[in-house]
C-alpha cells in the first residue's frame, strides 16, 4: 500500500505562493465581480441542461423525455421553496448587500423571473408540440374530458362519484368565510359560482388530492375501454372540473380555473433554543405548508379579477405570478413511467457485483486483504447493503457506527441496524434530521432505532452532518478490528441505481482511528479536530485542498507538470475559486467536471485559461465527488461527500478520505478522464458562465454508457495486497 508523503513537506512553500499572491496575479484582481457567475444563474444553467434531455429528440426515448420533464419542472420547484425564497427575504428587508458577481437580492429576482420564463415556455413547446404527440402516434394519450365519447364521459363520472368526490372539500369564500389555507405545492380549482335563487356570485376552492394519482389511467376504469387501442390518461383535475356541479348542487357553476402554489420551505432553526431538536423537526415539518408564497401559477384564461383576488389574500406580488399554459406542475409526469412500455425506455441496467465472490466466502477477509472500491450504479449498490446486513448477524462483530442522511422510506441498512441492536450489539446512528425534504423519512426511523435500544443522535448544534461513513468493529484472534466503509453518496439503495457515486471498503488503520475520533465528537463531547488522513468540515477541508492546489504552483515552478482534475456537484466557494485561478496564473492545467453550480469561469486569458469545465448530463445523476492532484508524480486523490461551497466547508461536517491504493487511484481518474472526453453528454463551461453542449468531430463517446458497458463486464476488482 503506498501512503502520500506529509502535506507538511510542502508547506513552506505554499506558504510562500499563497503570500506572493495576496489575491492578485498579473495585475488582475481575483476579486474583480466580472470573474464570478451568479450562483443562482448558474444553477439556472444546469436545470437548462436538464430540460435538453427532454427538449432534444434524440437524447432518450420518449418516456424518459417525459421523465426529464417532470425532473427538470420539480428542479425548479425546490429551487423556488429554498433559493428564491432566501431572496425574497433579503429584499423584503431591504438589503442591498451585492453577492460576490456584483447582483443584489432585487437584481437577482429579475434575471431568475426572466430566465424561468424562457425555461417554462421551452418546456410546454417541447411537451405540448414534440413529446406528446408522438406519445399518441405511439399509443400513449393524453386526452381531455370534452375530447372523450360520452359512454366514456358517464363512466368517468361514475369513476369521479365514487373514487374522487369523497375526498374533496369545497371551501367558501366570503363575509362568512376567510379564505382558505393553501397548502404548499398544491393544485386547486378557483371556482366561480353563481346562486340560482339570489342571482349573487360566489367564490369557492376546491384542492385537488394530492393523495391520488395526478393521471387517471382510463383503460383501467370499466367502461371507458373500446373507443381505441391506446393507453389514454386524462388529468384528475380536468376530471374534477367536469364534475364541479355535484360538489355545488342548486349552484351554476361559471367557470373554474386552476392555480397552484409554492412557498417558503426553509425550515429555521435555533438550534440554541431547541431543548429537543427532535420535536422541533418536527414541528419544522408540519409548518412548512405555512410558509411565505413565492410563486404562484396561473393559466392564461384567469380574469384579472380572480387573479387580483389571489394575489390580495396570498400577500404576493406581480413578480410572484408565472401565467403557464396547459396543466401546472408538470413534476407529476413521472407517472407516466409507470406505463408497460420498455420499447418507450431506457433499456434496464443491471449492475454486476464484482465483489460477489469475494464477499460472499467471507465479506471481512477480503476488506482486510485489500481496500475494495465500487463504482455506483455500474457496480452494484447491493455489496454496501450486504456488510451492514453481514456485520449485524456475525457474532464476533461488537459495535456498528453509521451517519444516516438519507436513507428513503424502506431502508434494508436501517433494518439491519434495528437486527443488531436487537441481538446485542453497540448500535451508534447518527440521524441527520436536518436533510431537508427528508427530515419525516429520518424522524421516523430515529424512533424505530431509538425503539430497539440504538444509540441515536442528533449531530452538532448549528452543522448537517453529511458526511457518509460506518464503522463495524469486529473481534479477531483476540484482538479488535474496524472495517470501514467510505462513500461519496447515501446509504440509500433506490439512488444507489441513480446517482454515480463511489463506495471504499477499508480496514486501514490510520484512516479507522480517525474515523473513531469523528465519531466520538459526532456522538460524545470530544473535541478533536487535528485529522491527518481525513479531510473533515468544518475543521480542515478548505485549507487541505487550497494547500494542496498551492502544491502544485509550487512542484510546477520546480519543473514538475501541474495538474489538477476535480469532480464535484458544485464549485462556489470564492477562497477556492480564487486559488484555482492564481494555479491556472502559474501554468498548472486544471480540469473541472462539475454536475451544477459553477461560479468559476474558464478560460479568461490571464486568469483561468489553464481551466476547462464541463459537465455532464445524462441517465443517471452525476453525484460523486473526487479531488485529484498529480503532486509531482506521487498523485493524491480524495473521495467524499463535500462539494465546494461554503455550505459543505463551513456549515457541515463532511469528510474526504484518501484512497492510498494506487491502482484504485489510477481507476477513478480514467472513470474522470473519460468524462472529459465525453462529446456527447457533456457540456463546455464558456467565459461568460454559460455552456453549450459538446458537439466535434471525433469518434462519439458516451461516458455513462462505456461504464455500462465496463460495469457488466468486470468481474473483479483493482487493488494491491497488503502483507
Amino acid at each position: 500500500m503506498e501512503t502520500p508523503p506529509p502535506e507538511g513537506q510542502a508547506t513552506e512553500e505554499v506558504v510562500l505562493v499563497a503570500t506572493e499572491s495576496n489575491g492578485l496575479d498579473q495585475g488582475r484582481d481575483l476579486s474583480d465581480p466580472s470573474l464570478f457567475v451568479n450562483r443562482e444563474l448558474s444553477w439556472l444553467h444546469f436545470n437548462q441542461r436538464v430540460l435538453e434531455e427532454a427538449v432534444v429528440a434524440a437524447q432518450h426515448p420518449l418516456l424518459d423525455r417525459a421523465k426529464f420533464i417532470s425532473i427538470f419542472s420539480s428542479n425548479l420547484d425546490e429551487f423556488f421553496m429554498i433559493r428564491v425564497a432566501g431572496i425574497e427575504h433579503q429584499v423584503e428587508a431591504g438589503l442591498q448587500k451585492r453577492t460576490i458577481d456584483g447582483y443584489t437580492p432585487a437584481a437577482q429576482l429579475e434575471s431568475i423571473r426572466s430566465v424561468v420564463l424562457r425555461q417554462l415556455r421551452q418546456r410546454n413547446d417541447s411537451l405540448y408540440g414534440d413529446i406528446l404527440p408522438q406519445l399518441k402516434e405511439a399509443g400513449i394519450e393524453l386526452v381531455h374530458f370534452c375530447d372523450l365519447g360520452k359512454n366514456c364521459q358517464e363512466a368517468l363520472n361514475g369513476y369521479f362519484r365514487s373514487e374522487i368526490f369523497p375526498v374533496l372539500t369545497p371551501l367558501a369564500f366570503d363575509t362568512g368565510h376567510p379564505f382558505p389555507f393553501i397548502s404548499n405545492l398544491s393544485l386547486n380549482l378557483a371556482v366561480e359560482l353563481e346562486d340560482e335563487n339570489t342571482a349573487t356570485m360566489k367564490f369557492a376552492r376546491v384542492k385537488v388530492p394530492d393523495i391520488l394519482p395526478r393521471l387517471v389511467r382510463l383503460d383501467r376504469i370499466p367502461g371507458t375501454q373500446g373507443e381505441t387501442e391506446s393507453i389514454r390518461y386524462l388529468w384528475i383535475e380536468d376530471l374534477i372540473m367536469n364534475n364541479l356541479d355535484q360538489l355545488f348542487p342548486r349552484m351554476k357553476v361559471v367557470q373554474a380555473h386552476h392555480f397552484r402554489i409554492i412557498r417558503d420551505a426553509d425550515i429555521e432553526i435555533e438550534e440554541d433554543e431547541a431543548g429537543d431538536l427532535l420535536k422541533t423537526i418536527e414541528k419544522g415539518v408540519r409548518s412548512r405548508r405555512y410558509g411565505q408564497v413565492v410563486r404562484l401559477d396561473v393559466g392564461p384564461e384567469m380574469p384579472p379579477f380572480v387573479r387580483n383576488l389571489l394575489m390580495h389574500n396570498l400577500e404576493i406580488e406581480e413578480r410572484n405570478i408565472y401565467v403557464i399554459d396547459g396543466a401546472l406542475g408538470l413534476g407529476s409526469l413521472i407517472e407516466l413511467l409507470g406505463t408497460e412500455r420498455p420499447d418507450l425506455k431506457d433499456e434496464p441496467y443491471v449492475p454486476a457485483n464484482p465483489f460477489s465472490k469475494e464477499f460472499e466466502y467471507d465479506m471481512f477477509s477480503a476488506i482486510r486483504e485489500k481496500d475494495r472500491l465500487l463504482y455506483h450504479p455500474y457496480d452494484s449498490f447491493q455489496p454496501v447493503v450486504d456488510f451492514i446486513t453481514r456485520a449485524s448477524v456475525d457474532p464476533d462483530v461488537l459495535s456498528i457506527k453509521q451517519t444516516l442522511y438519507r436513507v428513503g422510506s424502506n431502508s434494508p441498512i436501517v433494518r439491519a441496524l434495528m437486527n443488531a441492536a436487537e441481538l446485542g450489539k453497540q448500535v451508534a446512528v447518527l440521524v441527520e434530521l436536518k436533510a431537508r425534504f427528508d427530515e419525516e423519512n429520518n424522524i421516523i426511523w430515529a424512533k424505530a432505532l431509538e425503539d430497539v435500544g440504538a444509540h441515536v443522535v442528533y449531530g452538532l448544534p448549528g452543522l448537517k452532518t453529511h458526511a457518509k461513513l460506518t464503522m463495524v468493529v469486529r473481534r479477531e484472534h483476540q484482538r479488535l478490528k474496524r472495517y470501514l466503509h467510505l462513500g461519496t453518496g447515501n446509504y440509500n439503495p433506490s439512488t444507489g441505481k441513480l446517482y454515480t457515486d463511489y463506495s471504499l471498503f477499508t480496514s486501514n488503520e490510520s484512516i479507522a482511528d480517525e474515523v473513531s475520533e469523528l465519531f466520538n465528537s459526532l456522538t460524545g463531547y470530544s473535541k478533536h479536530t487535528a485529522y491527518d488522513s481525513l479531510l473533515v468540515s468544518p475543521f480542515n477541508t478548505r485549507d487541505r485542498l487550497i494547500n494542496m492546489i498551492e502544491r502544485e504552483v509550487a512542484l510546477k515552478k520546480k519543473g514538475h507538470p501541474g495538474r489538477i482534475i476535480m469532480k464535484m456537484n458544485s464549485l462556489v466557494d470564492p477562497k477556492t475559486i480564487k486559488a484555482l485561478y492564481r494555479a491556472s496564473c502559474e501554468g498548472v492545467v486544471i480540469d473541472l467536471v462539475v454536475r451544477g453550480i459553477c461560479c468559476l469561469k474558464p478560460g479568461i486569458p490571464g486568469v483561468s485559461e489553464n481551466i476547462t469545465v464541463v459537465s455532464i448530463i445524462g441517465r443517471y445523476l452525476e453525484h460523486s465527488r473526487a479531488y485529484y492532484f498529480s503532486n509531482g508524480g506521487k498523485p493524491q486523490l480524495y473521495l467524499g461527500s463535500a462539494d465546494i461551497m461554503q455550505r459543505n466547508l463551513d456549515d457541515r461536517v463532511e469528510t474526504l478520505f484518501p484512497v492510498f491504493d494506487s491502482s484504485l487511484v489510477r481507476r477513478v481518474r480514467a472513470n474522470i478522464e473519460l468524462q472529459l472526453k465525453d462529446n456527447v453528454k457533456s457540456w463546455r463551461f464558456e467565459p461568460d458562465g454559460t455552456s453549450s453542449k459538446i458537439n466535434n468531430d471525433a469518434p462519439k463517446i458516451n461516458s455513462q454508457e462505456r461504464l455500462m458497458r465496463k460495469g457488466s463486464h468486470r468481474k473483479g476488482t483493482e487493488g494491491i495486497k497488503r502483507g
